[in-house]
């Protein structure tokens, strides 16, 4: 590659940035997903914000250009998910990637299922399934678990917002999950079937929503190479400012635009909380930079900026 080349395709991954919300078919990794990007993009600077195991469905985020910038913030969003649970049996895995380890009779009405499903709302402690890509000592804990090595993970602080029972075909049930980032629905499930008495294991699972993003969002990954194909893939690009669209919002004049791209503050048009953060974007809705308020001046302050 040329310099010219180079700074013009660095010019390029520059200019372009925004969000893709693809919906990850199964047998597919998340990082798979992303290589597709970058390949049919021609932009290197790409990045999901919550990594779906090759056996899940669903809404996949994937950051392009500056935006990756905003990886840290997107990825502890909510999740929600549909899952299918199947009960009477577990595995070492917790889905049906793993080796049965056990198998029981499955005698639960769908009033007593609802109930204990109940109590899994709020926040609780939850460990890991010991094949997961949490890095222990330098290692991903499945390599170690491979190995024959004994795994010891530390119990995680989650959230879980809500659990509704879709459908109860014993010994199949289908739940939706509305959980903080960090949940682990595979222990959910490994939970839930312990506190039964008969074991459980996850059989499927569907992202529906990440953060402000839902399937209604997403394209299929089938269609988003037609696009690529086609040259036309900016039509399912939303903007990257939306990824953020929850937060606190300053709109910025375009004297105020310049003045934050150089990264000094503007005054706040009204009192927040103190070291609120924010984001500022332009009247055409452009995200230019994430704010910090300063309750002392009663200005805004740069902490990142995108606009260029």
């Amino acid at each position: 590659m040329t310099e010219k080349q180079f700074n013009d395709r660095s010019n390029f991954d520059n200019s372009v940035s925004g969000v893709l919300v693809v919906d990850k078919p199964v047998g597919m990794t998340s990082h798979d997903v992303v290589q597709r990007v970058r390949n049919g993009t021609h932009i290197r600077r790409a990045g999901h914000t919550g990594t779906l195991d090759p056996r899940a469905s669903g809404v996949l985020v994937v950051l392009i250009g500056p935006a990756v910038r905003l990886s840290e913030y997107v990825s502890t969003s909510d999740k929600r998910y549909q899952a299918v649970l199947r009960f009477g049996m577990t595995t070492s895995t917790y889905d049906t990637e793993g080796e049965i380890t056990s198998r029981a009779p499955v005698d639960i009405s769908y009033e007593e299922l609802e109930e204990t499903l109940s109590t899994f709302v709020g926040e609780f402690k939850q460990t890991p399934p010991i094949y997961s890509a949490i890095k222990v000592g330098g290692r991903k804990a499945y390599d170690i678990a491979r190995d024959g090595e004994t795994v010891d993970l530390e119990p995680r602080t989650i959230t879980v917002y809500s659990i509704e029972l879709l459908d109860w075909d014993p010994p199949e049930a289908v739940i939706d999950i509305h959980c903080s980032s960090g949940t682990y629905i595979r222990s959910l499930a490994s939970d839930l079937g312990e506190k039964l008495g008969c074991g459980a294991t996850l059989v499927g699972l569907r992202r529906t929503r990440n953060g402000q993003f839902g399937l209604r969002d997403a394209v299929s990954l089938s269609k988003l190479q037609d696009a690529f194909d086609d040259g036309d893939w900016y039509k399912y690009l939303i903007p990257a400012a939306e990824a953020l669209s929850d937060w606190y919002t300053v709109v910025l004049t375009y004297e105020q635009v310049d003045a934050v791209r150089h990264g000094h503050r503007v005054p706040a048009p009204e009192v927040v909380q103190a070291g609120l953060w924010g984001r500022a974007v332009s009247e055409e809705g452009e995200l230019v930079a994430l704010i910090e308020y300063d309750a002392e001046t009663n200005e805004w302050q740069p902490r990142k900026v995108f606009f260029n």
